[in-house]
């Protein structure tokens, strides 16, 4: 019975790390589109070992003049969590972005229909 306890325990602070993690990209806001990442759909992915995130996502398009920027803004927000020291970029272009993956949200704000 213990082990289950610690088991739940642990599985809920990992939960909640996740939650945590998330919320804090949910404020890194796409200057030009006014949506944040997670609602645009360029996060695909949270993973923390040791202290290092790593995030890997993707951009609107390859040539996205602002991609230094969002990397900032995503570190900056990332490491305010005490249980981040150092947040890694993992920029991938497969799956390719499209407006199909923006949330519900994104799609209204955008005035995307389909």
């Amino acid at each position: 019975m213990m082990m289950a306890e610690e088991s739940t325990a642990t599985t809920d602070t990992v939960a909640d790390l996740k939650t945590r993690m998330v919320e804090a990209l949910q404020t890194v806001i796409d200057p030009e589109l006014r949506i944040d990442l997670v609602n645009l759909g360029l996060i695909y992915g949270l993973s923390l070992t040791d202290g290092v995130v790593t995030v890997t996502m993707t951009l609107t398009t390859m040539g996205c003049p602002i991609s230094q920027v969002l990397t900032n803004m995503i570190e900056s927000a990332l490491e305010k969590l005490p249980e981040v020291d150092r947040v890694d970029i993992n920029l991938v272009w497969e799956p390719a972005w499209s407006p199909a993956k923006m949330s519900r949200f994104a799609r209204v704000a955008l005035g995307y229909h389909s």
